[in-house]
């Protein structure tokens, strides 16, 4: 039996912000990795491309979020490794629960009687 791959899904304005805050808590990831987790993880559904990742992460950089150091990958090569700041751990919890509560609304609505 052969298992199509889900349609990309766009994600909302926010979404990535969030999605990779929750992989960077996991523990020192590169930019490139980050996108592969995401795909991974929601069996290729969300696909992050870079020319949105990297602001994203520079972002988070600057808003004190996300630490960023250069290590050597398991490649042999040099690469930006991502950690979560104390900050970053903070906000990933927020970013959490407001996606939670969001997803609790959208599904009454999704769910009331025709």
């Amino acid at each position: 039996m052969r298992h199509e791959s889900p349609a990309r899904v766009d994600l909302p304005q926010g979404t990535l912000d969030l999605l990779i805050l929750r992989v960077v808590a996991l523990g020192p990831i590169h930019g490139y990795a980050i996108a592969q987790r995401i795909k991974q993880v929601s069996n290729a559904a969300l696909q992050v491309l870079q020319g949105s990742l990297y602001p994203a992460l520079h972002r988070l950089e600057r808003r004190g979020w996300l630490k960023a150091e250069w290590r050597q990958t398991d490649g042999g090569r040099e690469g930006k490794f991502y950690t979560l700041t104390r900050t970053g751990r903070r906000q990933l919890e927020i970013e959490k629960a407001n996606w939670q509560g969001l997803a609790d609304a959208v599904t009454l609505v999704l769910g009331m009687a025709e």
